[in-house]
C-alpha cells in the first residue's frame, strides 16, 4: 500500500491529509521461455497468483507439471519452466480480454468447453452458515478497510474460512485463493468459494476447472454466468438486499 496527500474537500471546511492507495503492478508471465500475459495485479502473493492462472488458463494439470517457479521482483516478472510434454496441444490459446478491472486476460483452449461437463457433486449447506460467513468475510480485508481498493476471495469449507486473498482484480484474487489450495494440497470437490464483485463466465469458468460447487459473492451475476452456472450444476448465489440470499442455480444445495 502507498499512501498520498489528497485534498478533502467538504461542504464548509478544506484541508489536506494522507490516504492509503492499493499499488498496482505489472507482473509479466513466462512459460518456458515464451511471454504469455502480463498481469495487472496487487504486489502480494505472486506465486499464489501464477499458479492460479496457470491451472485455471488450463495450461497446467497439477502442481507436479511445474518445474521451477521464480519471480523477480525488481522486473516484475514471472519465469515459470513446465514439463513440455504435458503442455496442452501446441499451447495455443483463444485470448479473451475479460470484463474484469484494467485488460485482464484469460486463455481457453476451446475444447474445454465440450469437455466441461456437469458438476457431479453432492454438497449442501445451510443458508444460514453463508450468510455468517459472507459476513465475516467481507469484513476481513484489512487492505479494503485501508484503501477500497481491492477485490477480496476466500475458499471455505462448511463454515471456516481456509484461503483468503486480495488483489485489485476480483479475478486475481480468485485465482490466488485457488493457487494457494493447490499449492497447500487442498481438495476442492467439497469446498465452495467466497468472491466480492460481479459473477462474470469467467469466475463461473474457474469454478468449473478446479470443480468448485458453490461461489457466493456480494455481486450480482451476469446472464451468461447464470446460464452455465445451470446447465453445468454449478451453485451460484448471491447477497440479496434486506438480508437473505438470492440462489440462481441449484437451489437444492442450500437449505
Amino acid at each position: 500500500m502507498e499512501s498520498f496527500e489528497v485534498t478533502f474537500v467538504g461542504s464548509d471546511e478544506r484541508h489536506l491529509h494522507e490516504v492509503g492507495v492499493t499499488r498496482e503492478v505489472p507482473l509479466t508471465l513466462e512459460v518456458n521461455g515464451k511471454e504469455i500475459a502480463t498481469l495487472l495485479c496487487s504486489p502480494t502473493d505472486s506465486e499464489d497468483l501464477v499458479i492460479g492462472f496457470l491451472y485455471n488458463a488450463g495450461v497446467i494439470t497439477a502442481l507436479s507439471t511445474v518445474e521451477s517457479l521464480v519471480i523477480d521482483r525488481d522486473l516484475w516478472k514471472a519465469s515459470v519452466g513446465i514439463k513440455p510434454e504435458t503442455l496442452p496441444g501446441e499451447f495455443v490459446f483463444k485470448r479473451i480480454y475479460t470484463s474484469g478491472c484494467g485488460k485482464g486476460i484469460i486463455f481457453h483452449n476451446p475444447l474445454d468447453l465440450l469437455q466441461r461437463g456437469r458438476l457431479d457433486t453432492n454438497f449442501t449447506i445451510k443458508g444460514e452458515n453463508i450468510l455468517k460467513l459472507m459476513k465475516k468475510f467481507l469484513n476481513f480485508s484489512d487492505e479494503h478497510k485501508l484503501t477500497r481498493g481491492v477485490h477480496s476471495a476466500a475458499l471455505a469449507a462448511g463454515e471456516e474460512m481456509l484461503i483468503f486473498r486480495d488483489d485489485l482484480g476480483r479475478h486475481n484474487a480468485v485465482d490466488k485463493v485457488i493457487g494457494q489450495a493447490i499449492l497447500q494440497g487442498v481438495g476442492f470437490e467439497d469446498k465452495w468459494l467466497l468472491a466480492s464483485g460481479r459473477i462474470s463466465s469467467e469466475i463461473t469458468s474457474k469454478m468449473l476447472r478446479s470443480r468448485i460447487p458453490l461461489v457466493v459473492s456480494s455481486g450480482a451475476p451476469t446472464d451468461q454466468a447464470v446460464m452455465i452456472a445451470r446447465d453445468t450444476g454449478l451453485c451460484m448465489a448471491t447477497l440479496a438486499k434486506g438480508g437473505g440470499i438470492n440462489v440462481y442455480s441449484c437451489p437444492e444445495r442450500v437449505s
